[in-house]
């Protein structure tokens, strides 16, 4: 069984980014996260990162409907 909650460096090795760059993203708030414990260790719970993951696919597919990729040579 998969934990609940996973590690930033959990996160940054999913996304195959720099654990500061989740660090930032969770920051920001653009990652739900919460800290743990007496130290406030961030987790990210996998099914906010799976609902971020889609965010990210159904972003990048409105971005790539916007901007058509097109044959701009003039004929």
């Amino acid at each position: 069984m998969e934990p609940r909650f996973l590690l930033l460096s959990d996160v940054a090795a999913e996304l195959n980014v720099s654990d500061s760059q989740v660090y930032h993203m969770v920051r920001s708030g653009e990652l739900p996260a919460i800290k743990v414990g007496g130290r406030g260790q961030w987790r990210v719970e996998r099914a906010r990162l799976e609902e971020y993951i889609a965010s990210k696919y159904a972003e990048t597919a409105d971005w790539v409907r916007d901007n058509p990729l097109v044959d701009r040579d003039p004929e």
